[in-house]
C-alpha cells in the first residue's frame, strides 16, 4: 500500500500543553484524521477523554495531503508541535 503524508491540525483545543499540529504518515486521508500525535505506530487518539492534549473529535482535525512518503516509511507520526505549558 503506498502512503501518503498528510500535515493534521486543530484549533479547538489550543490550551496550554496540547498538540496543534503533525505530520503523520497513513495510506489515506480518514487514516491520517484519527491519529493521535502525541502517538506511536499511528495509535488511533483517544477523542473526548477528560484532559485531552489533542481535539475532542474527529470532525475538528484539518487533514492536508503534503505529497508522498519515501518507500518504506511507516504508519505513524514523523513530527508533532506540542506547545508545553
Amino acid at each position: 500500500m503506498k502512503m501518503k503524508l498528510f500535515l493534521i491540525s486543530q484549533t479547538e483545543n489550543n490550551d496550554y500543553a496540547t498538540y496543534d499540529s503533525a505530520v503523520v504518515c497513513a495510506p489515506n486521508e480518514d487514516a491520517a484524521r484519527l491519529m493521535d500525535p502525541g502517538g506511536k505506530n499511528g495509535e488511533p487518539s483517544e477523542f473526548g477523554r477528560e484532559f485531552s492534549v489533542w481535539c475532542f473529535t474527529a470532525d475538528k482535525v484539518v487533514v492536508q495531503l503534503i505529497g508522498d512518503a519515501a518507500p518504506g516509511l511507516p504508519l505513524g507520526v514523523v513530527c508533532a508541535s506540542f506547545n508545553a505549558g
